[in-house]
């Protein structure tokens, strides 16, 4: 299946969801619940982003979900012993960074399989986050904490700005950088990456960074939104951002994918969470329907690649 043609039908189907909030539902696209809808999902397009890169490469990561909340507390601990809020977002950062360098370092170098590192540092992050914690919430934030000291509004908008420019540039670097282009090799054909001199190696170790860099960054601008943060934030998150890098038209074995089907992936899932909500649906709902979506995603893909490889042997 064309990558296009995914994007174009998720498109359509965004579009008829539309109209039947429209016509079932009373306030939906009110501003209060638009705004409610981008600060929600803001956190899962920027850590999406992240995820379609590792899945270019052929890798997955399940613990962007605890990293988020090792991050959100590293940000809360920070700014309420009195550092400013600025270098405490960048002290967040660095320790995303370092957490996917480490599930970067087992899958690239140790060569752990990528769904076995991240399953084991997922767990072993949430549960040593819990047992320091003790399930606390991070309270004293100073008054400047929340909204970075803008108003709502000015942080909306700076916000929409960051966002744009994360998916704007990555969209760039994989069409017109030398990296961005072996990332995409690495998970076509990572032996035929390897002897073109790829070092295929740093590119995974380095997607895994990435990822963690930007999960720190969506931590920090999701706890900005408080004057407290849980520490048992984050559960869920890889499932809703791997079902929209799915959703959104990626190869789950790698090698191909587009930011654009990404972002229109967090969309529709977002807009079907909120929409189960407003037709009086149960919430309970919104789990399977992810699950579901990955399903039908991964046995496209795959019912595709069989397809190819079958017209490939005729033609052979």
């Amino acid at each position: 299946m064309n990558r296009r043609s995914r994007e174009i039908g998720i498109s359509f189907t965004i579009s008829a969801l539309m109209l039947i909030l429209a016509w079932r539902t009373t306030g939906y696209f009110s501003y209060t619940n638009l705004v409610d809808l981008f600060l929600t999902n803001l956190s899962v397009v920027i850590v999406a982003i992240g995820m379609t890169m590792v899945i270019l490469t052929g890798e997955i990561d399940i613990s962007v979900g605890s990293i988020f909340a090792i991050c959100s507390v590293v940000m809360g601990l920070c700014a309420s012993k009195g550092l400013s809020v600025f270098f405490s977002a960048l002290i967040a950062c660095f320790v995303g960074i370092l957490c996917g360098a480490l599930n970067g370092f087992l899958i690239a170098y140790i060569r752990i399989p990528s769904i076995v590192a991240t399953l084991a540092t997922m767990v072993a992050l949430r549960d040593g986050l819990r047992w320091s914690t003790q399930g606390a919430w991070i309270e004293g934030l100073p008054s400047d904490f929340q909204w970075f000291g803008m108003s709502p509004k000015s942080y909306i908008e700076f916000a929409i700005f960051v966002m744009i420019g994360i998916v704007a540039f990555t969209a760039w670097a994989l069409h017109f950088l030398r990296v961005g282009r072996n990332v995409i090799a690495t998970g076509s054909n990572r032996a035929a990456a390897q002897i073109a001199g790829i070092n295929t190696q740093g590119i995974i170790f380095s997607v895994f960074s990435l990822i963690g860099a930007l999960t720190g960054l969506a931590a920090v601008l999701n706890s900005v939104r408080f004057n407290q943060i849980p520490s048992n934030s984050g559960i869920g998150m890889e499932l809703k951002v791997i079902a929209a890098v799915a959703v959104g038209g990626a190869a789950i074995t790698g090698g191909s994918a587009t930011m654009t089907g990404t972002v229109l992936g967090v969309i529709l899932l977002g807009c079907i969470n909120s929409a189960l909500t407003f037709l009086g649906i149960n919430a309970y709902w919104e789990k399977a329907i992810q699950g579901a979506i990955i399903l039908i995603s991964v046995s496209l893909d795959t019912f595709h690649l069989h397809r190819q490889d079958n017209a490939y042997s005729l033609s052979a």
